[in-house]
């Protein structure tokens, strides 16, 4: 299957940045999102920008069997980026956290198996630097697992400086280091798997971010991340300085551990190798 056939069916936890071309490609991704939610008995929300949820209803009409029935069960929803992503005018990321959360207690009331969510980030193009805090600020809640997004960003508009920026706060880009992570509740803190450069750079470090608000103790399970970069190790020091000394541990494996080592950071954090645990 090819790239985007692959990021077209994400795992829950999964954000994804897919670039696509024009209208075709919009209409395409959407068609095959669907299915693939489908197929996995997730809720799907498809939130539209460029196009209005009627004229996106009727193009996925004909692409997936049995739609109207499927739309009028609850099983998929159509929804504006304006009623879901801004306040004001403004971009919004509490206002778009609510919607998902809302649209996940929804899935869960009805038996799906989690939130399929594929978003036309068109919706950015008038404010960069808002959209990448808003998508930057909803990836603490795919730690919890049970959410996958895919946001599709057009070629036809944005630059190739602008979808590099986009692919950096998200932490899945084909053909790009692919990141996932969870919350963990006993201990507090995450559990990361894949690898980590400049390429979602931005994206681990919202990830870590959170950890901040932590009181006590957090452990961070690093021992699946098989590649980091030193630019992303760094953000383990800048976690461990942002915390209480000696709280911040780190289980990695040794060719983690020596990136960590060589930027300083077991200066402030616990570094424990992935046998000792």
């Amino acid at each position: 299957m090819h790239v985007a056939g692959r990021v077209l069916d994400p795992d829950l936890g999964d954000h994804v940045c897919l670039p696509v071309t024009g209208e075709r490609g919009r209409v395409a991704a959407a068609g095959e999102f669907t299915l693939n939610g489908l197929r996995r008995r997730a809720k799907v929300v498809v939130l539209v920008h460029a196009d209005t949820p009627a004229l996106t209803r009727e193009r996925l009409a004909p692409l997936v069997p049995g739609f109207a029935d499927i739309e009028s069960s609850g099983q998929v929803e159509i929804l504006s980026c304006a009623d879901t992503h801004f306040t004001g005018g403004r971009p919004d990321p509490a206002r778009l956290t609510a919607a998902l959360s809302a649209a996940g207690e929804r899935a869960r009331r009805h038996g799906h198996h989690g939130v399929y969510a594929l978003v036309d980030a068109s919706w950015g193009l008038a404010d960069p630097a808002g959209q990448a805090a808003l998508e930057a600020g909803t990836n603490d809640l795919f730690g919890e697992r049970w959410l996958a997004a895919v946001c599709l960003y057009d070629r036809q508009l944005f630059s190739r400086e602008a979808l590099d920026r986009a692919s950096a706060v998200h932490p899945i880009t084909p053909e790009q280091a692919l990141l996932r992570f969870a919350t963990t509740c006993a201990p507090p803190g995450l559990r990361l798997w894949g690898d980590a450069d400049l390429t979602n750079r931005q994206a681990l470090a919202s990830v870590l971010a959170r950890l901040e608000r932590e009181p006590g103790r957090v452990v961070i399970d690093a021992r699946d991340l098989d590649f980091i970069d030193a630019g992303s190790a760094r953000l383990f020091t800048a976690a461990g300085l942002a915390r209480p000394p000696g709280s911040t541990v780190v289980v990695c494996r040794e060719t983690v551990a020596r990136v960590l080592r060589l930027v300083g950071a077991d200066d402030h954090l616990t570094l424990c190798r992935a046998g000792d645990v």
